[in-house]
C-alpha cells in the first residue's frame, strides 16, 4: 500500500520548501484544502495567469460587445420596413425608404460580420499565446518535479496534462470569459429593447425563461464530476498503453496480448459509459431548450396578435419581437451550454495548476553556492535514508572518499547500492546525516551547478530517438564532431558506428531499438566520456558487452577514471579488484571497507561473496561441459 504523509509532515515539508524557495505561494498549497476552496484558489491562479493578456482580452471583449450591439440594430430596421409597407404613404416615398432601410441593413450585417471575423481571429491568436506560455511553463515545472511525484503522475498523466488539459484550459478564455460575458450583455440589452417595444409582450415571452435557466445551471453541475472522472480514467489508460508498448517484448514473450487488449477495451468501455451518462444529462436540457424556442415564438405570435387587434402594437413589433426572442434565447443558451463545456475545462485547469503548484525538486537555498570544479574529497557523515517512514534503506553510512578514487559498491540485491549513488547524484537527499564535497554540504550547492559535475552510465541504457551523433553529444552542449568521434573511439563504439548505414548520422529509433544491447551500452559510455565529469557513476556499465569489448572498454576507462571520483556498482566482483575502495554493503549498511587484497585476507563478508560467485561460476561451467 502506498504511504501517504500525514498533515503534520506535509506542513513541515512546506515550511522547509518555503525557506529554500521564497517564491512559493504564501498559502499552504501543499496542505489539504476543501474541494470548493481549492476550485476558488485555482480560478484565482488562472486569473493571475491571464493578467499579462488583459489588454488583448479587453480588446476582444469590446469587439464582441460592438458586434452584439450591431445585432440589436438591424431588427429595428426590419421593423421599420414592415411598418413602412402598411403605412399610408406615397408609392415613390415607400420605394425610396425601402432602398435606404435595405442598404442600411446590408451595411450593418457586413460590418458586423467583418468585426466578428476579426474578433474570432484575435481570440485564436490570444488562445495560441496563452497555450504556448502555459504549456512551456508546465513542461519546465514537470522537468523539475521530484522523482516520486513524477512516478505517481505516470507518463500518461504527464502527456495528458501537456496536451489535452492545456488545450482545454486555453479554451476557458472563450468559454468562461468572452462568451458568457458578451452573452450577458446581449441578454440585458435585448430585454431592454423588448420592454421598450412592449412590456406586456415582453413579460409573456420571458416568464418561463428564469426558472428554466436556473434548472439548467443546477442540472449541469452534476456533469462536472463525471468529466473529471473520465479524464482520470483516460490518464490511467494512456499510462498503461505506454507501459504496454514500452515492454512489448515482455508482452509478446508471455503471450499477454489478449490480457492487454481486454484491459484496454474495459477501460475505454468505462469511459464511454460515463460520457454517455453525461450526454444523457445534457440531452435533457437540449431537448427542453429545443421546445422552449418555438414555444416562445408561438407565444409571441399568439399574444402579439391579440395586442395588435387591440391596437396596442404594430405588425412590425411582432416581427422584431420574434427576431429579438431568438437573439435572446441564443445567448441564454450559450451561457447555459458554456457551463457544460466549462466543466470539462475547469477539471483540466485544476489538473494543470495542481501540477504547477507542486514543490520543485530540491530548490536552491538562498545562500547556495556553485559547486567546486576540483573535488578534493567526498565525505558521508552518518547518512540515513528512507523512502517510507520507518523503512530505512541506507543506515548510518559513514565513509571518506578522496578525490579521484574509484569506489566499488558491492553487496547482494537490495543492499542499497543504487540508492546510495542516487544520493550522490542528489536524486534524493539524506533523511538524516550529510554528504559533503570539500567540506560543503551538497544541499548548500546549487543543484544545476552540482549536476554539471556528474555523469551516469546506468545498467538500463536510455537513448533518444535521434542520430548516433546526437545521443553521444547529449551530455555536452556544443560538442564538435571531432570530440564526438574521439569519445566513440575511446568507448570502443567507432567500429560498429562506421558500419551503420549513415554512420554517425544514422537514426537509432526510440530507446535505440535498432541497436544491440552492447552497442547501446557503448554509446552510453561514449556519452559519459564526452561529458568529461568530475564525478562518474557506473552501474555495471559493462554488463551488456561481450568479453572482448568489455576488455577494450575497461582499458579505455582506466585512463578516464584516474582523474575522476568514480562510484561503481558491481555485480561481478571480478571487475572491481583494482578499485581504490571497495564497500561491501548489506541491508543499507557498511559491512566492510578496504582494497581487494585486504578484504580477501580478512576472510569476512566480502571474501564469502567472492567465493560464492566463484563456486556458482564453476557449477555453471561444469553443467555446460556436462
Amino acid at each position: 500500500m502506498k504511504h501517504r504523509p500525514s498533515s503534520r509532515q506535509r506542513e513541515r515539508e512546506f515550511q522547509r520548501q518555503r525557506k529554500l524557495n521564497p517564491v512559493l505561494p504564501n498559502q499552504r498549497d501543499s496542505a489539504p484544502r476543501p474541494e470548493k476552496a481549492m476550485r476558488k484558489h485555482f480560478r484565482r491562479q488562472y486569473a493571475r495567469w491571464l493578467w499579462p493578456y488583459r489588454h488583448a482580452l479587453l480588446a476582444v471583449f469590446l469587439l464582441a460587445v460592438i458586434t452584439s450591439a450591431l445585432d440589436l440594430v438591424w431588427p429595428l430596421a426590419l421593423k421599420a420596413v414592415i411598418d413602412l409597407l402598411g403605412a399610408n404613404r406615397p408609392y415613390a416615398q415607400k420605394i425610396h425608404l425601402l432602398n435606404v432601410y435595405g442598404a442600411a441593413i446590408v451595411v450593418i450585417l457586413v460590418v458586423k460580420q467583418g468585426l466578428d471575423s476579426y474578433r474570432s481571429y484575435r481570440t485564436t491568436v490570444l488562445n495560441s499565446k496563452v497555450t504556448f506560455r502555459l504549456r512551456q511553463r508546465l513542461f519546465e515545472r514537470l522537468l523539475h518535479l521530484p522523482m516520486s511525484d513524477l512516478a505517481d503522475m505516470k507518463s500518461g498523466g504527464i502527456v495528458s496534462r501537456l496536451s489535452s488539459d492545456v488545450e482545454s484550459v486555453s479554451g476557458l478564455i472563450q468559454l468562461a470569459l468572452i462568451s458568457p460575458g458578451v452573452a450577458g450583455i446581449r441578454v440585458v440589452l435585448t430585454i431592454g429593447v423588448l420592454f421598450a417595444l412592449s412590456w406586456q409582450l415582453a413579460v409573456a415571452a420571458l416568464i418561463i425563461l428564469p426558472p428554466i435557466a436556473a434548472i439548467s445551471f443546477y442540472w449541469l453541475r452534476r456533469v462536472r464530476p463525471i468529466y473529471r472522472s473520465t479524464q482520470s480514467d483516460r490518464t490511467e489508460i494512456d499510462a498503461r498503453v505506454n507501459e504496454t508498448f514500452g515492454g512489448i517484448r515482455v508482452v509478446r514473450s508471455f503471450r499477454r496480448e489478449p490480457h492487454e487488449e481486454r484491459s484496454y477495451a474495459v477501460g475505454h468501455h468505462t469511459i464511454i459509459r460515463k460520457r454517455l451518462f453525461a450526454e444523457r444529462l445534457e440531452m435533457v436540457l437540449e431537448g427542453a431548450w429545443g421546445v422552449l424556442i418555438p414555444a416562445t415564438v408561438l407565444t409571441v405570435v399568439w399574444y402579439g396578435g391579440r395586442l395588435f387587434l387591440r391596437g396596442l402594437i404594430k405588425i412590425g413589433d411582432i416581427f422584431a419581437f420574434n427576431v429579438y426572442i431568438v437573439q435572446l434565447l441564443q445567448p441564454v443558451w450559450a451561457i447555459v451550454s458554456s457551463v457544460s463545456q466549462t466543466q470539462k475545462s475547469l477539471a483540466a485547469m485544476e489538473r494543470v495548476f495542481e501540477a504547477m503548484e507542486m514543490p520543485q525538486d530540491k530548490p536552491d537555498a538562498p545562500d547556495a553556492q556553485d559547486a567546486p570544479r576540483a573535488m578534493r574529497e567526498m565525505r558521508f557523515e552518518h547518512v540515513n535514508f528512507q523512502y517510507r517512514e520507518n523503512v530505512p534503506v541506507i543506515r548510518d553510512f559513514t565513509l571518506d572518499v578522496p578525490g579521484g578514487s574509484v569506489v566499488a559498491l558491492v553487496g547482494p540485491s537490495g543492499a542499497g547500492k543504487t540508492t546510495l549513488t542516487d544520493l550522490v547524484a542528489r536524486f534524493h537527499d539524506p533523511t538524516s546525516g550529510r554528504i559533503l564535497i570539500n567540506g560543503i554540504d551538497l544541499r548548500n550547492l546549487r543543484l544545476k551547478s552540482y549536476r554539471s559535475l556528474l555523469a551516469v552510465v546506468p545498467q538500463e541504457v536510455f537513448l533518444f530517438d535521434g542520430t548516433v551523433n546526437q545521443n553521444i553529444a547529449y551530455g555536452r552542449r556544443g560538442a564538435t564532431d571531432e570530440e564526438v568521434f574521439d569519445a566513440a573511439r575511446r568507448a570502443n563504439a567507432d567500429g560498429f558506428i562506421s558500419q551503420l548505414p549513415e554512420g554517425y548520422d544514422t537514426l537509432i529509433g526510440e530507446r535505440g531499438f535498432k541497436l544491440s544491447g552492447g552497442q547501446r551500452q557503448r554509446l552510453s559510455i561514449a556519452r559519459a566520456i564526452l561529458a568529461d565529469p568530475v564525478i562518474l557513476i557506473l552501474d555495471e556499465a559493462t554488463s551488456n558487452l561481450d568479453t572482448e569489448s568489455e576488455q577494450l572498454i575497461q582499458l579505455a576507462l582506466a585512463d578516464l577514471l584516474r582523474s575522476r571520483t568514480t562510484f561503481v556498482i558491481a555485480h561481478r566482483l571480478s571487475t572491481v579488484t583494482h578499485a581504490d575502495i571497495i564497500v561491501a554493503m548489506e541491508d543499507g549498511a557498511i559491512r566492510e571497507v578496504g582494497r581487494h587484497e585486504e578484504l580477501m585476507e580478512r576472510r569476512g563478508f566480502y571474501y564469502e561473496m567472492v567465493e560464492r560467485q566463484r563456486q556458482s561460476f564453476g557449477e555453471v561451467v561444469s553443467a555446460v561441459e556436462g
